[in-house]
């Protein structure tokens, strides 16, 4: 059972939160849920995330990892190489192409292949101008003798 949500109000009263309210209302339009390969999405400490994806049979070679602003892009491109007769193929090697949206601030810190499992590290890293910070809270003569030196500043 599915159920449409209608995000326009929400557009209509807040400010700043296009990207999610996208988001949201692209991941309740997803009609087709592709879950080849497998992956696990992990939190490994407060900012820091790990993605493992099982990618048998594919060679680092093959493999592509792109972040495009808040996007994560993963494919994956079989070699064109010696075709076997398969008596039975129960290992997938098609071309696949997984996509993670990614919060803002969220950057790819590495990525390693091993035993058939791509992994993936993630931190989010806010900067600095971004993160809060201790206003001092002056006096009224504090702020008017300020508005002061401006004003002679200006006049000179």
């Amino acid at each position: 059972m599915r159920t449409n949500l209608d995000f326009a109000p929400l557009f209509r009263s807040s400010i700043g939160f296009d990207r999610m309210l996208n988001a949201l209302e692209a991941a309740s339009r997803a009609e087709m849920v592709d879950n080849w390969p497998p992956y696990d999405i992990m939190k490994s400490g407060e900012d820091d995330y790990r993605i493992a994806m099982a990618v048998a049979g594919f060679s680092q070679d093959e493999l592509a990892i792109t972040q495009e602003q808040n996007m994560l892009i993963v494919s994956g491109q079989k070699a064109n190489g010696e075709e076997f007769h398969y008596l039975h193929r129960g290992i997938a090697g098609r071309s696949f192409q997984r996509r993670f949206e990614l919060a803002d601030h969220v950057k790819v810190v590495g990525a390693g292949l091993v035993n058939g499992l791509l992994t993936i590290d993630l931190k989010r890293e806010i900067p600095e101008e971004m993160k809060p910070r201790q206003i001092e809270i002056g006096t009224d003569q504090a702020i008017s003798q300020t508005k002061q030196i401006e004003a002679d500043k200006q006049a000179a």
